[in-house]
């Protein structure tokens, strides 16, 4: 089982990133994906999910309407389009899959907000 995200790095405030989760080893279509960070100092927290099939998902209050969680069940990939990057938002990004009695996780991608 491997999930590897990628597309982290260093961005201004107000800029944009996107970042991607390839999924292998597990069927990915019938797992919960979701995407978390940790900042330094602080507890790791749900960002954003999305189910497995129908696609519904759910934000934490401090990216709402300005982060987009998708995932394509073809390339058994997510997604997470960031705009409007705050400093608030420096942190490593972790993906998560999970169902019943099994959760995976990433290694983590590095996002900076600075100017």
């Amino acid at each position: 089982v491997q999930l590897v995200e990628s597309g982290g790095g260093l961005v201004q405030p107000g800029g944009s990133l996107r970042l991607s989760c390839a999924a292998s080893g597990f069927t990915f279509t019938g797992y919960v994906m979701s995407w978390y960070r940790q900042a330094s100092g602080k507890e790791r927290e749900l960002v954003a999910s999305i189910t497995s099939n129908s696609g519904a998902t759910s934000y934490a209050d401090s990216v709402k309407g300005r982060f987009t969680v998708s995932r394509d069940n073809v390339k058994n990939t997510l997604y997470l389009q960031m705009n409007s990057l705050e400093p608030e938002d420096t942190a490593v990004y972790y993906c998560k899959a999970a169902r019943a009695f099994r959760t995976y996780w990433g290694q983590g991608t590095q996002v900076t907000v600075s100017s």
